[in-house]
């Protein structure tokens, strides 16, 4: 084949492939211990753009697992080149949140590298390709606690106590909240930010799906935290999983549009996520690492892109008996009989065996015992 034809189906794969980038992602970990390939002179670094599927294998091995046997050599060494190499040190948790309609990198990381991240203390940021979705494939539920960020779990609550969460919300994020007292959930939320207070109202949708979507967040982290304190006061190990993914953003874009108010959201945002994993920082001491997948617009899939798989692992003595058992009532009881006469047969062996070993031993004359008398010289 000519080589010009080759370096123009070169040119096109790599132009296919930016073109096929769904959003962009970001690692961080705290300073000690780390877990990632990161320049420590450098709170992000910039790395070439990977897939969904390597980001799903990366988050299975930082839970303590081994990423799938589908796994291909390129993604495995797209494996060793995000995740430092000792199998023996992982976080075994995890705080994986994709954020729909924010892509705009200039005000996505800049909050994370700022003053404010004082837990954090390095990560990357890198592109990813395609828009399919990826399983993050876990072992059986009873090894992994998995804590959804974006359903309202035990959170029961009306409309009354939801003025009360969105006004602890406020006094968090050093706001204020008036309630409306002509009916509830249609107060006035406003937060000041660096480029100016942001003002959502809870009587139109958008805002109040935005205000919801944190409180919720906020809820389920707060939840996570107490199990982790539950599990370190017991017998229980469990790898910690948090997912979820927040609409609040594209909520805001198609309401205000890609400027003014939805800037001031992820802002707001932003900013609430470098709190909340400063607070997941210190709780776990520095054992867990968050995973950020910010998807542009452009991204043409609704719902969340990563999944959790749970996969059981039967034993082998489980497999054998499924393939050599008939599914007739009769085989079952001849192998059941078979089992327990061998196990009867091997008890009473094992039981003769013991008994003329004691009556040996203890008949025996003590000159003849040569671990106790090996240094006598017999007759």
């Amino acid at each position: 084949m000519d080589l010009r034809v080759l370096i123009l189906i070169s040119i096109l794969c790599v132009q296919i492939r930016a073109e096929s980038s769904s959003g962009s992602i970001v690692f961080l970990e705290s300073s000690s211990p780390r877990f990632l390939r990161t320049r420590s002179s450098d709170v992000l670094d910039e790395k070439e753009p990977i897939l969904l599927s390597d980001v799903a294998a990366a988050v299975s091995v930082l839970l303590g697992f081994a990423p799938p046997a589908s796994l291909s050599d390129e993604s495995a060494a797209k494996l060793n080149e995000i995740l430092l190499p000792n199998p023996f040190e992982r976080p075994r948790a995890a705080f994986v949140l994709e954020v729909h309609g924010a892509e705009d990198k200039q005000q996505l990381f800049k909050h994370f590298s700022g003053p404010s991240a004082a837990q954090i203390g390095s990560g990357f940021r890198s592109g990813v390709l395609g828009s399919s979705k990826a399983e993050i494939q876990l072992p059986d539920a009873d090894e992994v606690a998995v804590v959804s960020l974006n359903e309202p779990i035990g959170f029961d609550c009306d409309a009354a106590c939801s003025d009360k969460e969105i006004h602890e919300l406020a006094s968090w994020l050093g706001g204020s909240y008036i309630i409306s007292e002509l009916e509830p959930l249609n107060g006035e939320l406003t937060v000041p930010l660096t480029s100016g207070s942001l003002k959502l109202h809870m009587s139109k949708n958008a805002d109040k799906e935005f205000a919801l979507g944190l409180v919720y967040m906020i809820h389920n982290i707060r939840r996570a935290v107490e199990m982790h304190e539950e599990f370190s006061g017991s017998m229980q190990n469990p790898a910690e999983l948090m997912t979820g993914h927040f609409t609040g953003i594209k909520a805001l874009h198609e309401q205000y549009g890609p400027d003014g108010i939805t800037q001031q959201g992820k802002e707001l945002l932003l900013t609430s996520l470098t709190k909340l994993f400063d607070s997941l920082q210190a709780a776990y001491k520095g054992q867990i690492v968050g995973v950020f997948f910010f998807r542009g617009e452009s991204c043409p899939e609704s719902g969340s892109l990563l999944d959790v798989k749970f996969s059981s692992r039967p034993s082998s003595r489980w497999l054998e008996e499924q393939a050599g058992t008939s599914n007739s009532t009769t085989a079952a009881l001849e192998l059941l009989l078979v089992r327990r006469s061998i196990a009867w047969i091997t008890g009473i062996i094992l039981l003769i065996a013991t008994l003329v070993g004691i009556h040996f031993l203890l008949n025996m004359p003590l000159t003849r015992d040569t671990l106790l008398y090996s240094n006598v010289k017999l007759d």
